[in-house]
């Protein structure tokens, strides 16, 4: 009895299911697409950002290649002035009469010394004219024989403010040009930012209602900053118009003097008499940060000098 073996091929529906692989061309071809993704990982952010410097729209880079460039204020000290100030041990004396001055109470003062400031002519004409004016004394008016009424300590002191001559206020000066620098924004480009700052009071300005109602009034009040650092929040109030040059120690000296400071309580009180609209509250806030010592201007005058123009030494 014999075998046979039968070998039987897969079925054809196998074979037509194979794909086979596409044809090459021996010429390459390129895939270009219209929209390309850029893909980057962490490490190409990284040696992107240290090999590359970003140019934003606003950084001063930008301006300068731009052609745009930002002018610097003028701080070139055009005219000096000089003030003298002591310590009046005679003013808040009890025998002291109704006619009685500064300048009758106080010929036995102590001095202090010789501040000597510089002047931004350049920058702020009218307010350097008038200030120059108030310390010659031909504005109808002086800061000779004055109070500095207000000392913060560790900030600024000031001085000027208009009232009466026998409470040493300065008296309301006649002959000062109207001050237009108080609305023109370039005025207020330089800041506070360090001690011997002189500066025109605009948002400190104490002076009785009364007084600046008057259609001829005239802002006269100054301040300078004593430090040891800066005054941000007098930045974009007050115009900025000179410098200490000379006297540092004079400032230190007036800055250092002991000054009435409310405590806690009072304050709270006050807040709340100001929030109910007590105008005595105001009047209770004129006697804050007054110096327990009397400190006034003795002597004020213009310095004159062969080369008056100076470059500033200071930022």
């Amino acid at each position: 009895m014999g075998y046979s073996l039968s070998v039987t091929s897969p079925p054809p529906s196998l074979h037509s299911h194979r794909r086979l692989p596409p044809f090459k061309n021996s010429a390459p071809q390129l895939n270009v697409n219209p929209n390309p993704k850029t893909t980057l990982n962490r490490r190409s952010l990284i040696l992107l950002s240290t090999s590359t410097s970003l140019s934003l729209p606003w950084s001063p880079s930008s301006s300068a290649a731009d052609g745009i460039t930002t002018p610097q204020p003028d701080t070139r000290i055009t005219d000096r002035v000089f003030m003298d100030f002591g310590i009046c041990p005679n003013y808040f004396l009890p025998t002291r009469t109704l006619g009685d001055n500064v300048e009758s109470l106080c010929s036995e003062s102590t001095p202090l010394g010789r501040i000597v400031l510089g002047l931004y002519g350049n920058l702020v004409p009218i307010t350097v004219s008038n200030f120059k004016s108030m310390c010659v004394g031909s504005s109808g008016s002086s800061y000779k024989n004055t109070l500095v009424h207000k000392i913060f300590p560790g900030q600024f002191f000031l001085a000027g403010r208009q009232g009466r001559r026998d409470k040493g206020e300065v008296p309301p000066p006649q002959n000062l040009a109207r001050n237009t620098e108080t609305i023109d924004a370039k005025a207020f480009s330089l800041t506070h930012s360090r001690p011997g700052v002189l500066s025109l009071s605009l948002s400190e300005n104490d002076d009785d209602d009364q007084i600046k109602l008057d259609p001829n009034y005239r802002n006269v009040e100054f301040l300078i900053t004593t430090g040891p650092g800066p005054c941000p929040q007098l930045d974009n109030k007050n115009i900025v118009f000179g410098t200490v040059l000379e006297g540092l120690d004079v400032m230190t000296a007036i800055a250092s003097i002991p000054t009435y400071q409310p405590s806690e309580r009072i304050r709270q009180f006050n807040d709340l008499a100001e929030f109910f609209g007590d105008e005595r509250a105001q009047n209770a806030r004129a006697i804050w940060n007054r110096p327990l010592q009397t400190v006034y201007i003795s002597d004020c005058g213009e310095l004159k000098v062969a080369k008056p123009e100076l470059s500033p030494s200071l930022p």
